[in-house]
């Protein structure tokens, strides 16, 4: 396995701060298309309540002035730059005085525990479903159960979430409802805590992964299909070669590669995913916070949970792609000899 060039890590590092860069801006400039202004926003809360506000210009103006509105266009974009690249993403409106940064802060874990888990259990059975619906030896039951096991992936993962609830919460009783833990469990490092947030996140899990894993295992099948014909694998069967060894050695080792690549892009999507699914469960992630703060027309939060999420899924494709030497030892990053 050959070390990175620095030319290369360079490169890419170059390319994930103009990705990140170009992202962060399009966050910025799409919610100064819409005509709401979240000073009025947080001022109408304000007077939500009835009856006359006095000094109603003066408290407007010091909203304004609060968050920045009251500055020049380019002076508001380069102090939101200089901000969301320290990762302050200003003040909630929705939840004045809270630091956006502190509501991210407390819904990413639950968001990447559910993520991760979703993805992983996803990505290694939709691949093995698909390498055993084009592997010769598999049987004609599998064959016949595994695309059958498909339809549901052209369901929305809200709607499985649903029917999810209902079956395994409202008639079996297996599973609570709602909620990322119990509320008779003191949160900490404790195996009861575990256990309930285990519990709770089973079927927000399980709803994500029963309309996802189709995606993998269609994909994996069409990669399965293509290696087949290789000399390599060829060769392998003409050597007599036990045909689990020549199907996992020969055969999924080299087609699961692009499958790699599709797993740091997933990450994205599998987020976006998981807003209503989470919403449904009140699952305390970053779907149900930006959820939330879509109806609160809450920008800041909108803001910082969108940068979160894209610069994520820019750190995991930097991070696969710098790994893929490691993974496969015949690629070589700038172009090297194998």
């Amino acid at each position: 396995m050959g070390r990175v060039p620095l030319s290369y890590l360079a490169n890419r590092l170059a390319t994930l701060v103009l990705t990140v860069f170009i992202a962060a801006t399009l966050i910025w400039i799409i919610p100064r298309l819409s005509p709401i202004d979240p000073a009025d926003v947080m001022f109408g809360r304000m007077a939500a309540g009835g009856g006359s506000i006095e000094n109603s210009e003066a408290i407007l103006r010091g909203l304004r002035e609060r968050f920045g509105l009251d500055q020049p266009l380019i002076v508001q974009y380069l102090l939101y730059l200089r901000n969301t690249f320290t990762l302050d993403f200003g003040i909630s409106t929705a939840g004045f005085p809270t630091p956006v940064a502190t509501l991210v802060a407390n819904a990413l874990p639950w968001t990447v525990g559910l993520m991760l888990f979703s993805l992983v259990v996803t990505f290694f059975i939709g691949n093995l479903l698909g390498a055993l619906m084009a592997w010769e030896r598999t049987p004609r039951l599998w064959r016949i159960a595994i695309p059958a096991a498909m339809v549901f992936t052209s369901i929305p993962p809200i709607l499985s979430g649903l029917l999810l609830m209902y079956g395994f919460s409202t008639q079996l009783g297996l599973f609570p409802l709602t909620g990322a833990y119990g509320l008779n469990v003191e949160p900490g490092w404790t195996m009861d805590f575990v256990r309930s947030v285990l519990h709770h996140g089973f079927l927000p899990a399980m709803s994500i992964v029963v309309v996802t894993f189709g995606f993998w295992a269609l994909g994996m099948r069409g990669l399965m299909i293509t290696v087949q014909g290789e000399d390599y694998a060829v060769l392998a069967r003409a050597k007599g070669l036990r045909p689990r060894y020549i199907l996992y050695r020969y055969m999924i080792r080299n087609a699961i590669l692009p499958q790699i690549t599709a797993f740091a892009l997933k990450i994205g999507l599998l987020v976006a995913g998981q807003v209503l699914v989470e919403r449904i469960f009140a699952y305390n992630g970053m779907g149900k916070l930006l959820y939330d703060a879509i109806l609160d027309q809450d920008f800041p939060v909108i803001q910082g949970v969108s940068f979160v999420i894209i610069l994520m899924t820019a750190l995991a494709v930097f991070l696969v792609d710098l790994a893929y030497p490691f993974i496969d030892p015949r690629i070589r990053h700038g172009g090297a000899g194998a």
